[in-house]
């Protein structure tokens, strides 16, 4: 009593016929695609995104004291671990007046977080940090800090992210401030900004 050997079907799928097919009704059936000539005379444009005036080459001409500094949510979590207080370290970092800008993303994920975390959100509403309106759908604060750099040069990102980071690195001309050995350090800040070298 052996078992049947039946030949396997692989990918049986159900054919359908096409839209232009003859035997489809004259009026459900889809048209054929018309196509344009082309004018030769006509300009031929190309999309070419138009690069800051800011920059020269990597180095960024608006960066400048008092720095505006984009605060991640982690780096405000990773801070209070470290026991550093953001304004004070930001200053002795980079030796000049730093104002801290927070997004209303960044500040949407950190009320999210609830409970655990009030003491980030009480610092996070400080009166020294800048309060920057965000006018797009969501809340994904890293697309949100990414697209802010891309569109103004003049802001130094503070994150701890390694995902973040990568991100940034590919624009040019934008400072990462992080934070390594219970200190802020800062990656990509032109030297003559009196950036600490570590």
């Amino acid at each position: 009593q052996g078992k049947q050997k039946k030949a396997r079907k692989y990918a049986v799928m159900k054919r359908m016929i096409s839209l232009r097919d003859q035997r489809i009704n004259e009026k459900h059936r889809a048209k054929a695609p018309v196509k344009k000539k082309e004018d030769p005379s006509a300009i031929k444009e190309r999309e070419v995104p138009q690069h800051p005036s800011c920059l020269f080459f990597q180095y960024n001409t608006q960066l400048g004291p008092p720095y505006h500094i984009l605060v991640d949510t982690n780096f405000i979590n990773f801070s209070i671990k470290a026991k550093l207080d953001l304004v004070q370290s930001m200053m002795d970092c980079l030796y000049a007046k730093c104002i801290p800008c927070i997004t209303d993303c960044v500040m949407g994920e950190i009320e999210k977080l609830g409970q655990k975390y009030r003491v980030a959100l009480r610092i996070a509403k400080d009166p020294r940090f800048e309060r920057l309106p965000c006018m797009h759908k969501g809340t994904y604060a890293d697309d949100c800090l990414v697209q802010r750099v891309t569109q103004h040069k003049c802001y130094i990102v503070a994150t701890v992210d390694k995902e973040l980071k990568r991100r940034i690195r590919k624009i040019p001309g934008v400072p990462i401030m992080y934070i390594s050995r219970h200190r802020y350090n800062i990656e990509r800040m032109p030297d003559d900004y009196g950036a600490p070298r570590f």
